[in-house]
């Protein structure tokens, strides 16, 4: 049997639509056969954790079963065209049949438990509970709700045969019962966790009992081009001799031991159907002398001397069933480590890998899986792309035609510890090398519904971190991680206007999501929930964004909702801030009301077709302006401390605190765009993007509206051709910066989202998806 623990199904779900490694498995036999058993788990809406258990009947067929909390809205039918529902007894007990899409799986609950499941004599299983499911809680006692899900894997499974390249080591004989923590992202999967296995003579994982890891260091002389290696460690031979011979149910250790005595780590390189054993030693000299009877040279390369072995099946015999080579018919030294293999062939490829510098231990994509695990554990086995899909293979019982290109260092370790061993693993495509200056796609995040409104970074109060926060067409509003994981999906009310904004209403370092839609004002915490008393609903309709005041950096915030020609200022307790007296405009407000501050001053600005706004705090006139315009749909910004925006003809307004009113003309066509801060100022008028008076023809396109950036002393201006798909990244002289445009079908939201020093970027990509790239 094995278990699932999913505490977030919209991350998951997404997760696995993201995940590289498991769509290649997309046209497999295996994926058709779980997506059809399982398709119908998405009419499910579960409020807390959720149990997936897959079995095999007497048949060999793939069951499923679910357990979660009951509760009103866990599984709702009204909206389902092809449902059909038929009550069974069994027991005097209710169990209840239900068929979509001519798919049937029943259910049944107990107290204030709900379980489903495909079979309907699992179903009648738990009204006579056995131990495994009376102890469920207790595997995944150790687990985390922070992953994308926990796994558990008991003992006898039929799903998981085998994790390694050797086939005398099924997981079966190895251990009893895994439980550990996943986390999917887009480019890799990486697992931690615990096994467990109770008789310490059965399960080959108890041969390390009493016995302290070592730092693993085959990887030193593993050659780039070999299929993996595995490398197990101790502290003391004897002892761990000593469990290994009760595991094969021998009398004692081998009379070989002098070999072993120095020795702290046993490896074995895979190269196709070739293997060398490597001995890592403590005591160079001992380990020599211990083979002083085979020291017949036949050979030298490279300056290193090759010698004779006259036991070639000394290991299998000594390390069954962890090695299972017997041909190691000659060997040579290198460092600390003696070298035995079947042929010149391989040892020649050792030397010259070690001496060339090409060893694991120099490619990147290697140092990368090693460093999300231990330098020192009792087992470890790292192996490329073809010896993973053999190993894949193996557990799936089928050849079917995928790739497992690029993922080039897959790892997994077990770390001893008291009556039981620390598994970490990692399966990761390797990325190419970046060059200076390029700009390299990180992530591309499929949504559930195409993408309805541009993405934008939000802070991550508690790595100081940006995430990603974006709506569907649906509008489901997501909050995903800058490493594309979903984190949580919520179902709002309508579309959000403008972009959100952040507060920490409680003044400690928390911040919230705020924003409006057009029939209501949300504040979110981090983990997506409605902070009280939000959301506040409203009867006439918001038409501009939800607009966020804190006028002396206090965290007193002020939110201000726009309704046609009306403005309402409202404190974070959601009540109406009675002291701002601004009644309503004069015709329809165009833009989000902005708050400035000049000097020790504030300013309020609003801004209809033909009146411009500056009102103090309560919303009194603080500037009257004293000649009034037709005004552009373009914002109000403070440029060169006046109040500046646009005509509907085109012209540059600019009114100072006194009310002084000047005009200078521009030539911008009607439907153009402006975007300052205090001292740059850009435009873009058709195909021509101006920064700071420096004109740069566009191919002719359908552009967004342009966006300043300043980040790190330097200012950036992006624009995007949403007609050709180009996303353009210009510097404060208007130059084009290398390697752009790129793909795109959005503005975009530049920042440093993480901690290394290059800036980061996210657009709308396909339809339904959101691309984060990387300037190098």
């Amino acid at each position: 049997m094995a278990i699932i623990k999913v505490s977030n199904m919209e991350s998951l779900e997404s997760a696995i639509t993201n995940n590289d490694f498991l769509q290649r498995f997309s046209k497999t036999n295996a994926y058709a056969t779980l997506q059809k058993k399982i398709g119908n788990l998405s009419v499910f809406r579960p409020e807390s954790d959720i149990l997936f258990c897959f079995s095999k009947d007497n048949n060999d067929s793939l069951q499923f079963s679910i357990i979660t909390r009951l509760h009103k809205g866990l599984f709702k039918t009204d909206s389902l065209t092809d449902y059909k529902e038929e009550t069974l007894s069994y027991n005097d007990k209710t169990i209840i049949k239900s068929t979509i899409n001519n798919t049937s799986f029943y259910s049944a609950h107990i107290d204030s438990t709900f379980f489903a499941s495909s079979s309907k004599s699992i179903v009648e299983g738990i009204f006579t509970p056995t131990e495994k499911y009376i102890t469920l809680d207790k595997i995944f006692n150790t687990t985390s709700n922070d992953k994308t899900f926990s796994i558990g894997i008991s003992e006898n499974s039929t799903f998981l045969k085998s994790m390694f390249i050797e086939d005398s080591l099924s997981i079966n004989s190895f251990t009893q019962s895994i439980v550990a923590d996943v986390e999917l992202n887009q480019d890799g999967i990486y697992f931690n966790g615990i096994t467990i296995a109770e008789d310490s003579t059965k399960s080959l994982i108890n041969i390390f009992k009493n016995t302290i890891p070592q730092e693993n260091q085959t990887y030193r002389i593993a050659p780039a081009n070999c299929d993996g290696f595995m490398s197990f460690t101790f502290d003391n031979y004897k002892t761990f001799g000593t469990n290994l011979a009760k595991f094969n149910n021998q009398d004692s250790i081998a009379n070989n031991a002098a070999l072993f005595n120095d020795i702290i780590e046993v490896g074995v390189i895979y190269q196709g159907k070739k293997r060398a054993i490597i001995l890592n030693t403590l005591d160079v000299i001992a380990t020599h002398d211990a083979l002083l009877n085979e020291q017949t040279q036949t050979d030298t390369y490279r300056g290193i001397s090759l010698f004779n072995f006259s036991q070639p099946a000394l290991f299998a015999k000594t390390f069954k069933p962890l090695i299972s080579h017997s041909n190691a018919k000659l060997y040579c030294i290198i460092d600390n480590f003696f070298i035995f293999a079947e042929d010149l062939e391989i040892l020649q490829n050792i030397i010259a890998s070690f001496q060339n510098k090409t060893t694991l231990a120099d490619k990147a994509y290697f140092k990368s899986s090693s460093d999300k695990l231990s330098d020192a554990s009792s087992l470890l086995q790292i192996i490329n792309a073809s010896s993973l899909k053999s190993i894949i293979d193996k557990n799936l019982e089928e050849n079917k035609s995928y790739s497992l290109k690029r993922y080039d260092a897959t790892g997994i370790q077990f770390i001893y510890d008291n009556n039981f061993a620390h598994v970490n693993g990692i399966i990761t495509k390797s990325k190419s090398k970046t060059r200076a200056n390029s700009v390299s796609e990180e992530l591309n995040i499929k949504l559930s519904a195409d993408v309805l409104n541009t993405p934008q970074f939000v802070i991550n109060h508690i790595t100081n971190e940006k995430e990603i926060v974006v709506q569907d067409v649906k509008n489901n509003l997501y909050l995903i991680s800058n490493k594309g994981k979903i984190l949580w999906k919520k179902q709002l009310q309508g579309p959000v206007l403008g972009k959100i904004e952040q507060i920490d209403i409680y003044k400690n370092g928390r911040l919230q999501l705020a924003f409006a839609t057009p029939n209501r004002v949300y504040v979110l915490a981090r983990n997506g929930k409605e902070v009280k008393p939000f959301s506040l609903k409203f009867k006439h309709e918001i038409t501009q964004p939800l607009a966020v005041f804190d006028y002396d950096k206090r965290k007193n915030y002020r939110l201000l909702v726009t309704q046609g020609k009306n403005v309402l200022m409202y404190t974070v307790k959601g009540k109406i801030v009675r002291g701002f007296k601004f009644n309503s405009a004069n015709s329809t407000i165009l833009t989000q009301p902005k708050h400035f501050r000049i000097g020790t001053k504030d300013y309020i600005t609003i801004k209809t077709a033909n009146k411009i706004y500056i009102l103090d705090r309560l919303g009194k006139t603080r500037i009257k302006p004293k000649s009034s315009h037709n005004y552009s749909s373009q914002p109000l910004y403070l440029y060169n401390n006046t109040f500046t925006t646009t005509t509907d003809s085109g012209d540059l307004i600019s009114i100072d605190t006194r009310g002084n009113v000047s005009q200078k003309r521009l030539n911008l066509s009607k439907n153009h765009f402006l975007e300052t801060t205090s001292k740059t100022l850009i435009t873009q008028s058709e195909n021509k993007l101006s920064i700071k008076n420096r004109t740069t023809e566009l191919d002719f396109g359908d552009y967004s509206n342009p966006k300043i950036f300043y980040i790190n002393d330097k200012i950036y201006v992006s624009t995007t051709d949403i007609q050709s798909h180009k996303v353009y990244l210009f510097d404060s002289q208007s130059k084009l910066l290398p390697n752009f445009p790129v793909y795109g079908n959005s503005s975009i939201e530049l920042d440093n989202i993480d901690k290394d020093k290059n800036l980061e970027f996210i657009t709308i990509g396909d339809a339904n998806s959101i691309i984060l790239y990387q300037m190098n």
